[in-house]
């Protein structure tokens, strides 16, 4: 039961959706089946599989909505579950914001689903722990890390026709590098849809060169720098931005997209001109559904184009209120970049400061974007196009306005966290105290 065909899903939705007797329904349905090995200390600790189908039922009378789940499927199962929901929606009071389920949509085709990652084996995932232990060993370093894997699938239905089904496979890796002595760390993580794209060995052997590299770090001067930021590091920064895409906080004067005194900026230029993202989830190498949750479809949206800000996502209720069409937020963010790699990036810095990875951050004011947080992993001092030693990290404090408005190249984008992100060097990074974490 925990993987259901198109026609399954269907079929079953269909026989519940036929027990509803409210104004309208809506019923999704998801199962997966995902496995995981978690290591640290250059032992495996724990390891396992789970399977999962979870069916949730929402009836809407009026503008109350209620909302009952179950994991049995039955007959009687599921006229029980839906009738719970119609009761908790004769209680609820009503939402001013409700709208009612869609009709019959139409959604792009993604290939987000590889049989060689759904068939992945315990067997399959002691390799990946001992592929990585391997070079940390061989190096006097201490590796923890954990790896997962799912094959899950996805459906919705409602009483006004409409019907979607996706399905997804997904690897997700992430391992950090302890030198033995503890003074050096390094960190990697890498995820795909289809595993044949990953090599636990060679990833982690990048992390271990991070960690040995990253010993007996000096302190510089806090201040202004030019940065490079490597795809790990600036999604973090990145993402902050893409949250910040949301029509109404921008018309209610809550963003860094509203304008003083009202409007919003919709249409201006707010970044350096080579900035370019944009949504699109049936891009071949960031592949995911292709509806959003309440069933509009995903589709490919230009939300900065040339550093001009084209696109807000527009909820249907705030769509309907201001008169505009709905725009789902982004499925996954794709930034435009260069050619070169990070190495390149660093062959032309005459001095700068290498970031592989931020941690705890945090918002310092939303309506600028200011954000603070600390680097972490390996921190690098670049002088004349080399990395010339290891530095202490550093507290930062940093719009990502700013600092895309401070571009002084991109590199080639890869896939960070299921986005397609660049390296990217800026200018004037703000860098505001030291740290002694590692």
């Amino acid at each position: 039961m925990s993987q259901m065909t198109e026609a399954e899903a269907r079929a079953l939705l269909t026989k519940a959706l036929a027990f509803s007797q409210t104004d309208s329904c809506e019923i999704n349905i998801s199962g997966n089946v995902s496995g995981n090995i978690r290591y640290a200390r250059n032992t495996v600790s724990t390891a396992g599989v789970g399977e999962d189908v979870t069916l949730v039922v929402q009836a809407n009378i009026g503008k109350r909505s209620g909302v009952a789940t179950a994991n049995e499927f039955t007959d009687e199962a599921l006229e029980r579950t839906v009738r719970r929901a119609e009761e908790l929606a004769q209680l609820a009071p009503e939402n001013p914001e409700f709208m009612d389920v869609l009709g019959p949509q139409e959604y792009t085709t993604t290939q987000a689903w590889v049989d060689q990652t759904a068939a992945i084996t315990p067997d399959d995932r002691a390799e990946v722990a001992a592929a990585s232990i391997r070079p940390a060993k061989a190096q006097n370093c201490v590796a923890a890390g954990f790896y997962n894997d799912t094959a899950g699938w996805q459906a919705m239905a409602n009483t006004k026709g409409l019907f979607a089904y996706h399905r997804q496979t997904r690897v997700n890796f992430s391992v950090t590098m302890r030198t033995e002595d503890g003074t050096g760390s390094g960190y990697v993580a890498r995820d795909y849809n289809d595993v044949a794209k990953f090599d636990s060995g060679a990833v982690s052997s990048i992390a271990v060169e991070k960690a040995v590299a990253s010993r007996e770090a000096r302190a510089i001067e806090p201040g202004k720098y030019t940065v490079i930021l490597e795809p790990e590091a600036f999604v973090d920064l990145l993402q902050p931005l893409g949250f910040s895409l949301n029509a109404r906080n921008a018309d209610e004067g809550r963003s860094a997209l509203s304008k003083p005194g009202g409007g919003t900026k919709l249409g201006e230029k707010m970044f350096d001109e080579q900035v370019s993202i944009y949504s699109d989830p049936s891009h071949p190498e960031v592949p995911t559904s292709p509806w959003a949750g309440d069933g509009q479809p995903q589709r490919r949206t230009q939300w900065v184009e040339n550093g001009v800000v084209k696109n807000l996502a527009y909820s249907r209720y705030w769509a309907e209120k201001t008169g505009h069409e709905p725009v789902t937020f982004p499925a996954n963010m794709i930034m435009a970049g260069g050619t070169g790699s990070v190495e390149d990036l660093i062959r032309d810095t005459a001095r700068g400061v290498l970031v592989t990875r931020l941690w705890y951050i945090r918002f310092v004011d939303p309506q600028t974007l200011l954000l603070t947080g600390l680097t972490r992993d390996g921190t690098f001092f670049i002088e004349n196009g080399r990395i010339k030693h290891a530095i202490k990290n550093f507290r930062f404090n940093e719009s990502p306005i700013i600092m895309l408005n401070n571009v002084d190249a991109l590199g080639t984008p890869t896939r960070v966290r299921g986005n397609l992100i660049p390296p990217i060097r800026a200018r004037d990074f703000t860098f505001s105290s030291l740290s002694d974490a590692v």
